[in-house]
């Protein structure tokens, strides 16, 4: 008999139990801020032990993308048939994301935690930002298959532009306009 048939495979993984890590994860970033919460205080707060926690994720950068994520919708690439509405429709799926009173607080943290932390920046860029750019060049993509941009343009450029717009007009509102017309507006000043 082999030693991996003589070891008890150990209990499963809880559901219940990682979910509980994601929430108090997500309840400590809103009350203490990245850098003062812990491995130990999110542990107390879901009621696991700190093996639980190292058992799914390697630290504390890994755990906060993956409970960010989790209350983050999935990637939309929509397909209209039309440039401007599959952009109307990306518009209004991050509006819905960021302009409630937690995706502000939530931005606000990852802009904090990824300017001072660069582990977990990368972290997200791979976890969050990189998919949804690689969506992004989808769309654009066919929009340049119905020529209504230049075959030339650059989607990972487009969407970088697109993100530090919607980033600034979020912090500064800076017209009474809404934030969706803005970023709208802005967006056709190079599209």
């Amino acid at each position: 008999m082999s030693d991996a048939a003589k070891k008890p495979l150990g209990r499963p993984r809880s559901t219940e139990a990682h979910q509980a890590m994601l929430q108090a994860t997500l309840e400590l970033l809103a009350e203490v801020g990245f850098d003062a919460m812990s491995i130990d205080a999110i542990a107390t707060r879901a009621g696991v032990g700190k093996p639980t926690i190292y058992r799914r994720y390697s630290g504390k950068e890994e755990l906060v993308a993956d409970a960010i994520e989790s209350v983050r919708q999935d990637v939309v690439i929509p397909d209209t048939g039309n440039l401007w509405s599959d952009i109307d429709e990306l518009i209004k799926n991050a509006a819905q994301i960021s302009l409630s009173p937690l995706g502000r607080k939530t931005v606000a943290m990852i802009i904090s935690s990824a300017s001072s932390n660069s582990q977990f920046a990368e972290i997200y860029w791979t976890k969050y930002l990189q998919p949804r750019r690689q969506a992004f060049a989808v769309v654009l993509e066919r929009a340049k298959a119905r020529n209504e941009v230049q075959a030339n343009l650059d989607p990972g450029l487009v969407f970088d532009s697109m993100s530090g717009i919607m980033l600034y007009a979020l912090i500064f509102q800076p017209t009474p306009e809404s934030w969706e017309e803005y970023v709208r507006r802005a967006l056709r000043l190079f599209l």
